[in-house]
């Protein structure tokens, strides 16, 4: 693999690991490509989005993690530890059992067409609502149980998953269930990130022979684009809904259907 392949799946996954329109999708498409990567360097790249999530939301989580006078903000950081915690017990159990579809084309390309059909008719819903940021208890529980979801359905989009889980369950602003949505996805996806990093690492999968020059590049680049990604999705949701998100699900996913039954894509 050269360099120039790292720089541009640093890229993919930048944009698409935080945008409502799945990261796996996209990857598998690029890896039919531009060749097979291991599950270490799948870790790392995704590693690099998570850690530009994270600087983009560090005032907001050392307010979360000190403001402990502050009544709203308790209530606030007791409900995304309650999400987080619903993922990972269930997460983990879900993995023992061995409950997730394989990440193939035509599974992930069905999540995309139908996710995206979902999430329009969601945010219809959602509008028809009165505006609320405030997270309720119900929606901290289903945006728990909706990353559980997005991990066994390959394709479905974590972060769709979960945002529209809030703005259907009471939380129709959204600005506060992306909010929401992207704090709780932090520490699930540093804790799933670390899990199986170490599992590679325990287990003798090759993670000691990886080229970590080429995970650097491709680190680096997934963490800028992610934060440019991400701060820009954070402004468009301000004024814009989340359609054009959903047909591009909906054509992507009609192309990656296409090709596989053409036979360009197995």
């Amino acid at each position: 693999m050269t360099y120039f392949n790292d720089v541009l799946l640093g890229v993919i996954e930048g944009i698409t690991e935080f945008l409502p329109i799945s990261s796996t999708g996209h990857l598998l498409l690029a890896e039919h490509w531009l060749g097979a990567r291991s599950d270490t360097y799948n870790i790392v790249i995704q590693a690099g989005a998570i850690l530009a999530v994270t600087l983009i939301y560090w005032r907001r989580i050392v307010e979360l993690l000190t403001n402990w006078s502050d009544p709203d903000n308790r209530d606030y950081l007791a409900k995304l530890t309650v999400a987080f915690l619903i993922t990972a017990v269930l997460g983990l159990i879900v993995k023992k059992l061995g409950f997730e579809l394989p990440t193939t084309i035509q599974p992930i390309a069905w999540a995309l067409v139908i996710g995206g059909f979902w999430m329009i008719a969601a945010e219809r819903f959602a509008e028809n609502q009165q505006d609320r940021s405030a997270i309720l208890w119900r929606v901290a529980i289903a945006v728990g149980l909706a990353q559980i979801v997005a991990g066994i359905f390959p394709g479905t989009s974590r972060s769709a998953a979960t945002i529209f889980a809030a703005m259907l369950l009471g939380t129709s602003n959204r600005g506060a269930a992306t909010e929401f949505a992207f704090l709780v996805g932090i520490p699930t996806m540093y804790a799933a990130s670390g899990y199986e990093l170490l599992k590679q690492f325990t287990s003798g999968g090759g993670a000691h022979a990886e080229n970590w020059t080429s995970m650097g590049i491709a680190f680096v680049v997934s963490t800028v684009t992610a934060f440019i990604a991400v701060k820009w999705l954070l402004g468009f949701i301000q004024t814009h809904r989340f359609t054009a998100f959903a047909i591009y699900r909906i054509l992507f996913g009609g192309l990656l259907l296409g090709l596989s039954a053409t036979g360009l894509l197995g």
